[in-house]
């Protein structure tokens, strides 16, 4: 039991960046599509996680107790996942503005419609 709890968080991530991929490739809207590139990132927070989780562990804050007395998680994967969401928010704004122009200027927010962006 205690080895599927030890993969449980990878499999997650990975059943949850498996279902934005194929979200993405099946997208017949880009704001859609936008969409399930952030379940994509989403998936990078749930495998951040799984990496720093320590059992029994506490936050990395030593006002109260001496350094070593007891396990604590790491604070860089936390300052990891929240620099994770910034960028993902930042990203999904940006493409969301830029899916906002391509309504404005073609019409349409149906990729098979932009027929000026085919190279």
């Amino acid at each position: 039991m205690t080895a599927v709890m030890h993969v449980l968080p990878y499999l997650v991530a990975a059943w949850v960046f498996l279902a934005g991929c194929y979200g993405l490739a099946t997208s017949r809207n880009l704001i859609h599509a936008v969409g399930c590139l952030s379940v994509c990132q989403a998936a990078t927070y749930v495998l951040l996680l799984g990496v720093g989780y320590r059992k029994d562990a506490t936050a990395p804050v030593f006002s109260d107790i001496r350094p070593g007395s007891r396990p604590v998680v790491d604070p860089v994967v936390q300052a990891l996942t929240l620099t994770d969401v910034v960028v993902g928010a930042t990203v999904t704004a940006l493409l969301l503005a830029l899916v906002v122009q391509i309504a404005k200027r073609h019409g349409t927010v149906d990729p098979d419609e932009l027929s000026e962006l085919r190279g």
